[in-house]
């Protein structure tokens, strides 16, 4: 009995992971028709010159207004188009107008957060001609209300249903007769990206069929997501569990958590920090301020950004939280290698096959989402990042 206990995930893990299984099945497959029909409005803006408007207020939101413009603007599929996205949150003052200030007729405007200045600031880019998205009832065009209310789960939902707006937006592009306005030119060769997406070689006029399509793409973009999340948390349950005891006796004992990634996975650090100190538990995070994050890079380089700042403001009984896609991003390696010369205690989330952080055990756990497809990385990594706060 005791060996099978041994084999098995702990029963903490399999409780978060059945939430999420549960959520994600019924979510993606009673959505995906209005998902695929919203790509293709996005992307009517867009070739229209639109820009996505992301809106936020609270932390938690802030990390998802921040993810989403830097998923559009920096595409990590080759080949893809640079999209415009601006990210607005109490950063830069009141909400509302900042969105007074920047919001234009035939932009589309993604809202995070229920708060009454999120609902006012939404209203203002509805009545411009904006197309409108949001993920509670809060007066958008497109609303989808994720069948959780766990937060974390919800969080994760939509994080996977903005990230496939990204990548099937494009499919779009590739069909000019599919798009208002645009000339219909002889259907697109999809070439080496015919595995991932058979149906951009179909003929272009015939919207119905192409929606379809991308609606059956959007379900099996989310069985690929709950694949891999159920081998993230599964496969490394015994390094989770063992994380969160180092994280929940490092935050019993007075220490800090200290997170820190680049691109989406700097998002991601803003989410976990958010997460902390919404449960009043100490954290910061290490790609919060520019000024200093651009005089390191400037003054001294960009692979010691985030381990500058551990030198600065770590101390042992803290615990690093690094975030990697790759697992061999330079500064994430540099910022490993000074925790630990420090007596820091460090967490290594990373992708693919774990890069050199796994290779060389850079860390003192190293959680692997092994795949090679970015977002769905950074999705079962937001669980995976979830499951140490809740088991800590």
């Amino acid at each position: 009995m005791t060996h099978a206990v041994e084999r098995s995930a702990p029963s903490g893990v399999e409780g978060l992971l059945a939430r999420r299984t549960a959520a994600n099945e019924h979510f993606f497959a009673a959505e995906a028709d209005r998902i695929a029909r919203l790509c293709h409005g996005m992307a009517e803006r867009f070739a229209r010159g639109g820009r996505l408007i992301a809106l936020g207020i609270s932390p938690t939101a802030r990390s998802d207004v921040r993810h989403v413009a830097v998923e559009f603007v920096h595409p990590v599929i080759v080949g893809k188009r640079a999209l415009p996205a601006i990210g607005l949150t109490l950063e830069g003052g009141p909400l509302v107008l900042q969105t007074e200030l920047t919001v234009e007729p035939g932009d589309i405007a993604i809202a995070f957060g229920g708060e009454r200045e999120v609902v006012e600031a939404l209203a203002l880019a509805r009545a411009r001609d904006c197309l409108t998205i949001a993920f509670a009832h809060v007066g958008a065009e497109w609303e989808f209300e994720p069948p959780s209310d766990d937060p974390f789960v919800r969080q994760e939902l939509v994080e996977t249903l903005y990230h496939v707006l990204w990548e099937l937006v494009h499919v779009f592009f590739e069909h000019r007769g599919l798009l208002a306005g645009r000339t219909a030119e002889p259907v697109y060769d999809s070439g080496a990206s015919s595995f991932l997406y058979p149906f951009l070689g179909q003929q272009e006029t015939d919207l119905d069929s192409v929606l379809a399509d991308v609606s059956g793409s959007v379900v099996m973009k989310a069985q690929e997501i709950g694949a891999l999340r159920e081998a993230t948390l599964t496969e490394h349950a015994g390094q989770l569990s063992a994380a969160a005891a180092t994280l929940g006796d490092a935050l019993r004992s007075g220490g800090r958590l200290l997170a820190l990634g680049n691109g989406g996975s700097a998002t991601d650090a803003m989410d976990v920090v958010a997460d902390l100190r919404g449960k009043g538990l100490p954290a910061l995070d290490l790609t919060e301020d520019s000024a200093i994050l651009t005089a390191i890079a400037n003054d001294v380089g960009p692979d010691l950004i985030f381990a500058r700042q551990i030198i600065a403001l770590g101390r042992p009984g803290d615990v690093v939280l690094a975030l990697s896609t790759s697992g061999g991003s330079g500064n994430v390696i540099a910022a490993l290698a000074e925790a630990r010369s420090r007596g820091i205690a460090t967490i290594a989330l990373v992708g693919y096959d774990g890069g050199r952080v796994a290779a060389e055990r850079l860390a003192d756990h190293v959680i692997v989402t092994r795949s090679q497809h970015i977002p769905r990385i950074q999705e079962a990594q937001a669980s995976a990042y979830h499951a140490l706060i809740e088991l800590s």
